[in-house]
């Protein structure tokens, strides 16, 4: 593998670490890739694969044919499961645990946009009433996406209580 010259005048350490950090995360989404080809294939499905890096974790998108939807699943039920297969395959291939995350059919982006606004409305309403408020079970995911809107909004917070499956966010006016 050749160097750029703005690689070579990095100072050894962060900059370094962080490639091949980088580095290992392109390889996962290489291997999650070569895996959700071979199962398109045997499913007789078509798809386009994107692979990406962002916020840390490799990103690997599947969009196409309508037949695509049903590996999407009740609810996201179904691509989370193939996400997690997936996690396990890039895990036997490289020997580290991934915490690669799937999209198929734009639903999870469709998704978050829906809990961001979600957790904005929500807060808006505690901010209101100065009533907490609960919302329905969510997976990590979602959650994670309704704690940053949340966060978002000047006089609320949220933490989540409960236990998985039945996690839930709640919000809080600050006091």
């Amino acid at each position: 593998m050749a160097k750029t010259a703005e690689a070579d005048q990095e100072p050894r350490g962060e900059a370094s670490s962080s490639s091949s950090s980088e580095d290992s995360l392109i390889r996962e989404g290489d291997v999650a890739a070569d895996y959700l080809e071979r199962l398109l294939d045997l499913l007789d499905y078509d798809g386009d694969l994107d692979i990406d890096v962002d916020a840390g974790r490799a990103v690997v998108s599947v969009d196409g044919g309508e037949d695509l939807k049903k590996l999407v699943g009740d609810n996201g039920a179904g691509l989370e499961a193939l996400q997690e297969l997936t996690r396990l395959a890039v895990q036997q291939s490289t020997g580290a645990r991934s915490r690669l995350m799937l999209d198929i059919a734009g639903w999870r982006q469709d998704r978050r946009t829906e809990l961001a606004e979600l957790g904005s409305r929500t807060a808006q309403e505690v901010l209101k009433s100065g009533e907490p408020a609960r919302l329905r079970p969510m997976t990590p995911f979602e959650r994670k996406v309704v704690h940053d809107a949340v966060a978002a909004v000047r006089g609320v917070f949220s933490e989540s209580e409960g236990e998985d499956p039945r996690r839930r966010v709640v919000v809080f006016p600050r006091t």
